[in-house]
């Protein structure tokens, strides 16, 4: 056993979030910590960690307990290089192999008492050294930065010159090779192209220690998972499998306990009917008494917890389109301008029916969403984009651009639909769980799941037979991935949609594209399927003799073009300071909104609004550059 939490309760201010929580984690547990935003999931993770205590209970840790936990945004030492970085989560593996080498020195030329001090000091140091795996440091520390993506970097690079994405990733390959005891990941799966997360979830299952997982990646959960723990209404309740066992317990449990409930108030019911009734007879008071006996004795089943609304989600559409529903020839998509100017892809040539499922996949950088803007014709490209007859889109912009945060959510909605009375927009809404207050809350306030419930909300309105959707699932708990993966999978239009979310994947889609820079590669199936036919193509491949001639040449040509290589450097270094300018730029134009002047100036904040966005756009291209040059 690592840890036995007993009992333990949690409040803040006068609101309580965690009542009577009992959780054992034992030494090669797998647990994924389930619960809809705010319901006292990182609370938790914090209290198993030692980071905040609890109100009531008692936490029982291993004597020897080494706790590594991964927190959203962790923070690097900007200052350091990443081999700093790694040897500093290693600092006992280190500091304790250079104890043994220094003692071993003075062993070999000592003896008697002094031999018998330094021997028993080198035994104590060899078991903390062998506790800590330090035999293998090196070698864990080249698997994980190659399943991360850092087998190419140079390890004498400044985190500082990392992206966002890469520093989550380098904080996640840090906790990793520290390897503790009990490994804490809240959302580890962000930032993780495919290849990653399958890394990741290999690495995991053959983990020594225990895992808990806070994820709302459910493919990733189903794939790593042995427990689900849910938190809901405060209390905890431990599920035996993934995530898709999860689903199917719990609706056996709500339903076990509503019947063990229902028959014990019916028993209860009759029990008091009996005593009404016969109360005021003589001759049955020995039966009256002995059933209030019963009453009084009787050990009350707890009603279940009162369902969590779920999300109702449909995406009705008027007209029927045309078979052909879009067709693209030799389409291509360039970004930057001058030097800095790179094509995405280029000679992509699709055809898109009525009726069809179709995900984009591909590595990050090739261009997916600037796919899904070019056919829409919200940015340039070459060759020939053509939709069919009757089409009606709507469009889910993963950064949720559409919406004016300065507007309230009912206006934000009724702005599209002049004509909706504002009880159809709250009726809508409240089929999202968007009610009450919070209909009058501005956008700017509202969380990054309810944003994307608006923009929902609108697109149901819109009543589309295409709907293009770009990351649609980002900012959603998993309760509403699961509305959200319903209502596309009953919706009888095209859906055109980019996704990482794996499960969704699996059950929606009909088709998989993978996007390359020359190519599309088209798969007829779910994930699964592209994934299992990807794996036998790359099986294939390395099965075949290797043709050395023209690649080796390539190879030994690029190598020796030095001029080229100090040209890419010379481009990563001016894209860098364009990328740390703009940043600066962005910055002082969030600065600037933050004043009350500004900010109660409608035509003005709407401007600079328009023009962070502007920038965050050629910013997000410059990132992708600099990975590619990088």
């Amino acid at each position: 056993m690592l840890i036995t939490l007993s009992n333990i309760s949690k409040g803040f201010l006068d609101k309580s979030i965690l009542k009577n929580v009992n959780l054992a984690v034992n030494d090669k547990d797998r647990i994924g910590l389930l619960g809809i935003n705010g319901v006292g999931k990182t609370t938790l993770l914090n209290i198993i960690s030692g980071n905040l205590e609890c109100d009531e209970g008692t936490i029982a840790p291993k004597s020897d307990l080494r706790i590594g936990y991964l927190k959203q945004n962790e923070a690097l030492n900007t200052s350091n290089t990443l081999k700093e970085e790694i040897q500093n989560s290693l600092q006992l593996v280190f500091d304790t192999r250079k104890k043994l080498e220094e003692i071993s020195k003075k062993m070999s030329v000592s003896n008697g008492s002094e031999y018998e001090k330094l021997s028993a000091e080198y035994e104590r140091l060899t078991s903390i050294y062998d506790a800590a795996d330090g035999y293998n440091a090196e070698v864990r520390i080249n698997t994980v930065l190659n399943g991360m993506g850092f087998g190419d970097f140079n390890m004498e690079t400044s985190v500082s010159v990392l992206s966002g994405g890469e520093k989550t990733r380098f904080a996640l390959a840090k906790i990793l090779v520290e390897n503790p005891n009990l490994l804490i990941l809240d959302e580890p799966t962000n930032h993780l192209d495919f290849s990653m997360l399958n890394w990741l979830e290999n690495y995991l299952a053959s983990y020594k220690g225990a895992v808990i997982i806070v994820s709302h990646d459910r493919y990733f959960l189903n794939a790593v998972a042995s427990d689900i723990c849910e938190i809901e209404n405060g209390e905890l309740v431990r599920y035996k499998g993934g995530y898709s066992a999860f689903l199917k317990q719990k609706e056996e449990r709500i339903k076990t306990l509503t019947k063990e409930y229902e028959k014990q108030q019916k028993e209860i019911e009759e029990l008091r009917d009996y005593v009404r009734k016969n109360l005021a007879k003589s001759s049955s008071i020995n039966s009256v008494g002995s059933r209030v006996k019963a009453l009084e004795k009787m050990e009350l089943a707890a009603k279940p917890n009162p369902k969590v609304k779920d999300l109702h989600i449909a995406f009705p559409f008027d007209i029927e389109p045309h078979k052909t529903i879009l067709e693209c020839k030799g389409l291509k998509v360039s970004v930057g301008k001058g030097d800095s100017k790179r094509t995405l892809f280029q000679n992509l040539d699709l055809e898109i029916t009525r009726g069809e499922k179709v995900a984009f996949v591909g590595k990050n950088g090739v261009g997916k969403s600037s796919f899904l803007k070019a056919i829409l014709k919200k940015m340039a490209y070459e060759g020939s984009v053509r939709w069919g007859g009757n089409v009606k889109i709507s469009y889910f912009d993963q950064e949720l651009a559409s919406l004016d945060l300065n507007m309230t959510v009912i206006e934000a909605v009724h702005r599209k639909f002049p004509t909706k009375t504002e009880y159809e927009i709250r009726s809508m809404l409240a089929r999202f769980l968007i009610e009450d207050e919070d209909v009058f809350k501005r956008i700017r306030e509202m969380s990054g799941a309810n944003r994307a419930k608006v923009v929902l909300c609108i697109i149901v309105f819109e009543r589309s037979n295409v709907l293009v959707l770009d990351e649609p699932t980002n900012h959603l708990d998993y309760k509403a991935k699961e509305a959200l993966d319903h209502a596309l999978s009953q919706y009888e239009g095209t859906v055109i949609m980019v996704s990482h979310d794996r499960y969704l994947l699996n059950s929606v889609p009909d088709k998989i594209i993978e996007m390359k820079p020359d190519e599309v590669i088209i798969y007829k199936g779910n994930y699964d399927y592209y994934k299992e036919h990807v794996q036998t193509e790359i099986k294939e491949k390395a099965t075949k003799p290797e043709n050395k001639s023209d690649a080796a040449i390539q190879y030994d040509e690029s190598r020796k073009n030095k001029a080229q290589d100090r040209k890419r450097r010379a481009k990563l270094m001016n894209t860098e300071k364009e990328m740390e300018a703009l940043q600066g730029e962005i910055d002082e134009l969030k600065e600037i909104i933050e004043d009350p002047d500004i900010s109660s100036d409608y035509a003005r904040l709407s401007e600079i609004l328009k023009e962070i966005n502007i920038k965050d756009e050629a910013l997000e291209e410059l990132e992708t550059l600099w990975l590619e040059l990088a």
